[in-house]
């Protein structure tokens, strides 16, 4: 169960739930995409377009020369004392490719979508389908899409406790904005919600069905919206892993040099450890992501080497103040790890 916090203004979040179909699409597996805002066909029609080998390789080609420049400068003699340093990975090296690699400026095609089976869930259809319905202390939106995606893992052969009869596969399922106003919750706008127990007893229950089945789950939540900081703990505990993702657009660090090269920042609060009574902390905790042409990247936050010759003196405050939110060993911790790119 992958929890993400989405940004300000839905952008990035909303980018990397459709890498997570998108993956589901090249490798075959079944999806289950469930929103109340936008409806799953249209999601699905968005999804970006798989680069093969060669075209990632080109589109890489843009930060050859820095990778010459590297080559040229260890080839020069330099003080002992930084001889057996580690080096730093710029760029990403085609021996350790994970997953595949996706062309944000084109949708994928509808060939693909053939080979594979996907089913929906829209909140406003399934509504008027069925208008009252029983609940047990929990918001009937949520009650409806449990009860469909538990259809679907049983009716598709995705349930692990049952001898499979057919060829096994996995089953994707993203489920977008839940815990928003479109969803009928009121965690959102109220420090004292109507159903304040809701959101934490459908993954409670989400989770059960996901440990014993076939099946990987992403979940986008507005949590910037959530006042009760009680249910954002609840939630964290009842996920596998939470990832946060902190937007620029209209802060201050949109015009802060120490960001220039960058659009956001990604706060892993929580990493997965199976059979561990503790979750995992992640060495690396100065990440930061940026849109370029065509790929969506996240890499580590370096600090400057000198920004004397292009800042003024007023700012460097406001750089030192900025730097005291990055760790002090952000270098020391990216030894022998690459970025990420999707």
């Amino acid at each position: 169960l992958v929890f993400t916090e989405e940004d300000k203004y839905g952008l990035y979040s909303n980018l990397l739930f459709k890498y997570f179909l998108a993956e589901g699409v090249v490798c075959g597996h079944d999806l289950f995409v469930a929103s109340a805002k936008e409806h799953p066909d249209n999601i699905l029609k968005e999804l970006p377009a798989p680069l093969l080998d060669d075209t990632y390789r080109n589109e890489q080609g843009e930060e050859a020369p820095a990778v010459k420049s590297e080559d040229f400068q260890d080839s020069m003699k330099i003080a002992w004392r930084y001889q057996n340093l580690p080096k730093v990975e710029a760029s990403p090296t085609t021996s350790t490719k994970f997953g595949h690699y996706y062309d944000v400026s084109k949708t994928m095609s509808p060939e693909l979508f053939q080979s594979i089976k996907w089913h929906s869930f829209y909140l406003p259809e399934e509504l008027s389908l069925q208008p009252k319905m029983k609940t047990h202390n929990m918001n009937s939106a949520y009650s409806r899409l449990l009860q469909s995606i538990q259809r679907i893992i049983y009716q598709e052969g995705f349930d692990g406790s049952d001898p499979q009869k057919k060829l096994k596969n996995i089953l994707r399922i993203g489920i977008q904005s839940l815990g928003s106003m479109l969803w009928g919750d009121d965690i959102c706008s109220s420090d004292t919600p109507e159903y304040i127990h809701s959101l934490t007893k459908f993954l409670y229950v989400l989770r059960g069905l996901l440990r014993k089945s076939l099946s990987a789950c992403i979940i986008t939540v507005p949590a910037h919206l959530i006042q009760n900081k009680a249910i954002m703990e609840r939630v964290t505990n009842l996920s596998d892993m939470v990832v946060g993702l902190e937007s620029f657009i209209g802060s201050e660090r949109e015009t802060n040099p120490l960001y220039k090269d960058y659009h956001g920042l990604v706060h892993v609060q929580q990493i997965p450890r199976l059979n561990s009574l503790i979750c995992d902390v992640s060495d690396t905790k100065d990440l930061a992501f940026r849109l370029k042409r065509k790929l969506f990247t996240i890499e580590r936050l370096h600090l400057p080497p000198d920004l004397s010759d292009t800042v003024s003196r007023t700012s460097k405050q406001d750089l030192a103040e900025s730097a005291k939110l990055l760790s002090s060993g952000c270098g020391a911790m990216a030894i022998g790890k690459k970025h990420l790119d999707f």
